[in-house]
């Protein structure tokens, strides 16, 4: 019996480092387009990890309804403007982080949607940039909740 854990029995932190490994296999092989769907799940699991550490914080909500409030909130930009920055707005320096992430996944959103919406295919360099703001955009948001957190790159 293999002792990998199963992908729902992990960690947020866990998933998101297993899209991430997953999104440089498929980037060293040239699927742009793959590569750029994984990094923007990375980033959507990181945004629910924020906002399931906001309400750990602040309420005894259990999480069933937090996954629901997840759902509600329908994507990266539904979980940024209707749950992280609600949430944020006590402190100035979140509430000053959700908004400047809030411009980034705009062009993440978008570089996405059209590949798993419109059917269209990415290049190297929109792959590459879109990976690049994926990266920020994971890194700045956790390390609000995570100081030392660091996305690993996986090893070749």
């Amino acid at each position: 019996m293999s002792s990998k854990k199963k992908y729902e029995e992990l960690t947020d932190l866990e998933k998101i480092q297993k899209q991430w490994h997953k999104l440089s296999g498929l980037h060293s092989r040239a699927e742009w387009s793959a590569a750029i769907v994984r990094a923007a799940t990375a980033v959507e699991i990181a945004a629910n990890y924020a906002v399931r550490k906001e309400f750990e914080d602040r309420s005894k909500f259990d999480k069933a309804f937090i996954d629901s409030l997840l759902r509600w909130a329908n994507g990266l930009n539904g979980k940024l403007t209707h749950l992280l920055l609600p949430l944020s707005a006590g402190s100035q320096k979140k509430k000053d982080v959700m908004k400047k992430l809030r411009t980034i996944t705009e062009t993440i959103n978008d570089q996405r949607n059209g590949i798993v919406h419109q059917g269209e295919f990415c290049n190297e360099q929109k792959a590459r940039a879109t990976i690049k703001q994926s990266r920020e955009f994971i890194t700045t948001l956790l390390r609000l909740y995570e100081p030392t957190f660091q996305l690993k790159d996986r090893k070749r």
